[in-house]
């Protein structure tokens, strides 16, 4: 009678259920439940310390963050440790493989969210990174990854002097992402706290400053990368030759928008915050990025205005040296108006908005002697021009308009006169009855 042979991994799961039938489970099932409630309470406790706990690590709640699972997985590895002593592992050959692709999970996501908040690929870049974990997990769990690894082992290449297998590529690539992740939160909790509380020139300052940080940070993370890879990075000096090259014949404009915007960053002659005019587009900076800089108009529309532009163009910054912006209306009235009744009634009411201010005071003045009648322009200062102009300019018109009503001063319609010329004699010389 032929003897059936079973493979490691068949021994391994053999072996893995009559351990899981064993009456010890329940208290590795006990364990691995206390180490849940002990990584819940120290990041309850983490979070009442922490004024602003929505982070990499803790999150939008208690199991929301990073290092939930992270405690978990260090108190999963301390109660394997002691449960082994003493009984056969079941839960915990399963729970350790579980809890490290959950913490690869959540560490990765929560650091593509805060690095590029409003990517459009990070969410299928998200999903892609849990699905290999998963199947990382299954692997391990199975026995199946020694067995994948030593054939992956024996598919290679030779790229240049080095030879580069399967298996070399796929774990330098995790740990380039590692890496790379690492860089990316750590520039992006510099950043953070960089930018915070900052406004006008100093936030611009910070803004260039957390810029160069995180290139340095993700270039620095790129070459560490790189080597993990196994790629020699000597060989990469022909390749930087090309890439100045290509800078140099069609990247001219790119290059020169990164460059303009560390010099705006950096002379803030544009700050965040700054009313500007920019081809004919006038708004509020909202964004300066190492690119283009995002201007905002009253209306809500958004101009993106590479940063070259900038350097290079004429732009009209309202509010560079000062805040403070001057603003008009005029209003015509009749000839036979009293004019200093006029003025003052103007400078009333445009003192009559709170957005309007009293140092530099609003001034009325007559500007023109119009076809229909005495027009005058009233002059005032805002210093917040970010919050819309329109609504102020009604308000004042409409006080302008109450206050000349009241005191019987017209504001005259347009008049025109018309010139009738009489009709001709006949040419016979008889003129008509």
């Amino acid at each position: 009678m032929a003897r059936t042979v079973q493979t490691p991994v068949e021994d391994g799961l053999q072996a893995w259920a009559s351990a899981f039938m064993q009456p010890t489970v329940l208290g590795e099932l006990a364990a691995l439940a206390l180490c849940g409630l002990l990584a819940a309470g120290l990041v309850a406790l983490l979070r009442r310390g922490v004024k602003n706990p929505n982070s990499i690590l803790l999150g939008r709640s208690v199991v929301d963050g990073a290092l939930f699972p992270l405690l978990l997985l260090a108190l999963a590895y301390v109660a394997r440790t002691v449960v082994q002593q003493w009984a056969p592992l079941a839960v915990f050959v399963v729970a350790i493989p579980v809890l490290v692709a959950l913490a690869a999970i959540r560490m990765g996501a929560k650091v593509l969210q805060v690095a590029f908040p409003q990517s459009a690929w990070v969410r299928p870049l998200e999903r892609s990174v849990s699905w290999l974990a998963w199947l990382a997990m299954v692997l391990w769990v199975t026995g199946l990854l020694p067995l994948v690894l030593h054939e992956l082992e024996g598919v290679g290449w030779k790229v240049g002097g080095a030879t580069l297998t399967l298996r070399s590529l796929i774990e330098g690539t995790v740990t380039a992402g590692f890496v790379l992740l690492l860089a990316l939160w750590v520039s992006a909790s510099i950043e953070a706290r960089l930018l915070r509380a900052a406004t006008g020139d100093e936030l611009s300052l910070r803004k260039a400053v957390s810029n160069a940080l995180r290139a340095l940070l993700v270039l620095i993370g790129l070459i560490v990368a790189l080597t993990a890879v196994g790629i020699d990075l000597t060989a990469l000096s022909v390749l930087g030759g090309a890439i100045g090259v290509g800078i140099g014949l069609g990247l001219q404009r790119l290059a020169a928008s990164y460059v303009s915007g560390f010099v705006i960053l950096t002379e803030r002659s544009v700050r965040i915050g700054d009313n500007v005019r920019v081809d004919g587009f006038e708004g509020r900076v909202t964004d300066i990025t190492g690119r283009y800089t995002v201007v905002r108009s009253g209306s809500g529309r958004e101009s993106i205005v590479p940063n070259d532009m900038l350097v290079t163009s004429r732009v009209e910054n309202f509010s560079l040296a000062d805040p403070r912006v001057w603003h008009s209306t005029v209003v015509s009235v009749g000839y036979d108006s009293d004019v200093d009744l006029v003025m003052r009634l103007l400078t009333e009411a445009a003192l009559s908005s709170p957005r309007v201010l009293r140092d530099p005071a609003p001034s009325a003045a007559l500007s023109a002697f119009g076809a229909d009648g005495l027009e005058f322009t009233v002059g005032f200062w805002i210093a917040d021009p970010e919050n819309g102009l329109l609504g102020l300019r009604s308000q004042i018109n409409l006080a302008i308009l109450h206050a000349l009503r009241a005191h019987g001063i017209d504001i005259p319609y347009p008049q025109r006169v018309l010139h009738m010329a009489a009709p001709q004699a006949p040419s016979g010389g008889v003129s008509p009855v």
